[in-house]
């Protein structure tokens, strides 16, 4: 019986080894990844007590870095009281020979929320000119004020190379608005659009989130369109997390957003990309990047073989004869 069990114990490991290396996966502990390449290595940021950093050579193994912020940014106890420097869904971009960090800072189920800023000229701790320079608040938002919230924000320049900032979670949606040159603050006059929203009860209190629950936009510029990608359902939850990965497209980077079935996103709309199963439940929240001349995309799951543990999932996307994203190694 005993040896019986290792045999089983054995099979459940190889499934899982299998499972990692098809899927570029690791036992990495994270949320809400994003990545950049900088030289010859790769650079991921996530949810994280000061924001979490790890480098890796080839996307497989990664070693753990020096938190971005070892002490908590200033000005954060103003937004959220007695803040213990857990900062959520960073969002990392080059632009102007500098990189730019943007991250969240809230507390849990409020709009009690502040986008941040801080930039570096490099993303090696070893660098003599590594250092991280915080730029403060660049979107807040209030409850009882604001019907959205500022937290997740994604970075992404249109045909123009102007500069747009999505963001949001839950409420009435989420939201995109243009950005100043210098990237620090909200362009005037302002500009703001609704990209997705899903049907919120009428009679919820506006202090409530809601139950339209979507967050998380990252938008890819690819094919002429602009590809949306957002999380549907709930995170956070580890066996009980329904997180799902949709996406729709414009040729608009402020919209509207279509499915694949020509449904705007402002209305419900949405494709399916990735989803949980019997083996990784809620996956979601992920970023996409070209590196190299191949489409990636990043995001994390809870491993149902290991304690619903968060981890870092990593495929490649490929894209079908109607241009629409499809996993080459999916979940199921």
């Amino acid at each position: 019986m005993m040896q019986l069990n290792q045999v089983i114990k054995g099979l459940k490991l190889l499934v899982v080894l299998l499972f990692t290396t098809n899927m570029f996966s690791q036992d990495v502990i994270v949320h809400d990844p994003v990545v950049i390449k900088q030289n010859d290595t790769y650079y991921m940021y996530c949810t994280g007590r000061g924001i979490d950093a790890f480098s890796s050579k080839d996307l497989k193994d990664w070693k753990k870095l020096p938190a971005v912020f070892l002490e908590k940014p200033i000005w954060t106890d103003k937004v959220v009281s007695d803040f213990n420097n857990h900062i959520w869904a960073p969002d990392i971009s080059f632009h102007h020979n500098k990189y730019y960090l943007y991250y969240s800072v809230s507390a849990f189920a409020k709009n009690t929320s502040a986008i941040g800023l801080t930039i570096n000229t490099t993303l090696n701790p070893e660098d003599e000119n590594y250092k991280w320079e915080d730029q403060g608040i660049v979107i807040q938002s209030v409850p009882n004020r604001d019907m959205w919230n500022a937290i997740d924000p994604n970075l992404v320049f249109d045909d123009n190379n102007t500069p747009w900032l999505s963001f949001g979670s839950f409420w009435n949606g989420l939201k995109l608005v243009k950005l100043n040159s210098d990237l620090t603050s909200v362009a005037q006059p302002e500009e703001w659009f609704t990209i997705a929203k899903r049907e919120r009860s009428f009679d919820l209190k506006d202090s409530n989130p809601g139950d339209a629950a979507l967050e998380a936009p990252f938008i890819f510029k690819k094919n002429g369109y602009y590809y949306l990608f957002l999380s549907w359902d709930l995170c956070c939850r580890r066996e009980k997390s329904t997180y799902k990965a949709m996406v729709g497209r414009s040729k608009n980077v402020t919209g509207p957003y279509v499915d694949k079935d020509g449904k705007n996103l402002n209305n419900g709309g949405g494709t399916l990309l990735i989803q949980g199963d019997e083996n990784w439940y809620g996956a979601g929240h992920n970023s996409v990047y070209t590196f190299d001349g191949k489409d990636y995309i990043f995001y994390h799951a809870y491993d149902a073989n290991d304690r619903a543990i968060p981890k870092l999932q990593v495929s490649e996307l490929e894209w079908d004869a109607d241009l629409w994203p499809v996993l080459k190694n999916q979940i199921k």
